[in-house]
């Protein structure tokens, strides 16, 4: 049991909360160096060949000055330095673009690089951040491949890729795979392979090839291999190939010839069935005695009158036939 506290302490109770304040007053004032709060949420932003560290900002401080903000670096062994290839020291910005000068300005791709920031407020100084190391080839995020050029062939596609960015090749290669697959279908995989050039062969000819292409960065010294994005999904039509275009070449010609069976089949069914209608629609109109074609011409020529005593006397005209017959007898006897 623990024992009663004794009787002149609860006389001094009271007395602590003024004694408190009396030794906060009394305390020497805090360093200054470390009254800045530092930079916060830093990261190294490693794409194809950029190499941009960005941060964000502290809390805002009550002082009308801005505040500013340095880089150093210092590789796998050696000092601290500060940037030298752009200008990192005592910026505004929140971001350092190392390969603002030029994509091959950076930092060498196979070194180990370490950052460390500060904020700077006129005399007051936050604590370095210090961020881990890194190596370009080991924790770059590889892009798709810069160009992509797909040609049709008979059954095949060609695939012309180019890499995401130029790389020492005595140290690093690309590898390049392609998934590809029939519109629609199941997805087929080709590589990876090392060569610039790929070819999708025993395709179907006159169908639809929907793919896409990674490239993937190996480094061989290494043996590090950094998966890269998929490029954006193309379609393309595949050729004909000797075979297809002679069995097409083969259906053209059949059915050409079937179908002029069918058209002269029907043409002598019609004229059978209607060929004395299409004898009357294709017949010979009948011709305008010259007579009357001059009355239309000519309406006050008297050529009706004339054509009527024509009539009238071809009417008056009769020829006479006389018929002798002989008794059954005496034709005999003339025979």
């Amino acid at each position: 049991m623990r024992p009663p506290a004794p009787p002149g302490l609860w006389l001094l109770l009271p007395l602590l909360p003024p004694l408190l304040s009396c030794l906060r007053a009394a305390a020497p004032p805090p360093d200054s160096l470390s009254q800045l709060a530092a930079p916060q949420h830093p990261k190294i932003r490693l794409y194809n060949l950029e190499q941009v560290l960005s941060w964000e900002s502290p809390f805002p401080v009550n002082d009308t000055r801005p505040v500013v903000y340095s880089v150093q670096y210092k590789y796998a062994v050696g000092e601290w330095y500060d940037v030298h290839m752009v200008n990192c020291t005592q910026i505004t910005a929140t971001e350092c673009d190392f390969t603002a000068a030029g994509l091959s300005k950076g930092f060498p791709l196979y070194f180990n690089v370490t950052l460390r920031l500060r904020a700077e407020l006129g005399e007051l100084v936050s604590a370095w951040v210090t961020m881990p190391w890194f190596q370009h080839y080991r924790n770059v995020t590889v892009g798709p491949p810069k160009h992509i050029m797909v040609t049709p062939r008979e059954g095949t596609l060609v695939i012309a890729v180019s890499p995401p960015f130029e790389v020492d090749t005595s140290m690093v290669t690309f590898l390049y795979t392609v998934y590809y697959e029939e519109k629609p279908g199941m997805q087929q995989v080709k590589g990876p392979l090392q060569s610039n050039f790929i070819l999708l062969d025993n395709l179907k000819p006159f169908r639809i090839y929907c793919l896409q292409v990674e490239a993937q960065l190996f480094w061989n010294t290494q043996n590090i291999i950094r998966h890269g994005q998929l490029s954006n999904t193309s379609c393309y039509e595949t050729t004909a190939d000797a075979h297809a275009k002679q069995q097409q070449v083969i259906g053209i010609s059949v059915g050409t010839l079937l179908s002029l069976l069918l058209l002269a089949g029907a043409c002598f069914f019609l004229v059978l069935k209607y060929g004395s209608v299409v004898k009357y629609l294709f017949r010979t109109p009948p011709s305008i005695p010259a007579q009357i074609e001059e009355y239309l011409k000519d309406p006050v020529q008297p050529i009706l009158e004339a054509l009527d005593k024509d009539i009238s006397q071809k009417d008056d005209t009769w020829n006479s036939v006389s018929i002798i017959s002989f008794p059954e007898k005496e034709r005999e006897d003339v025979l």
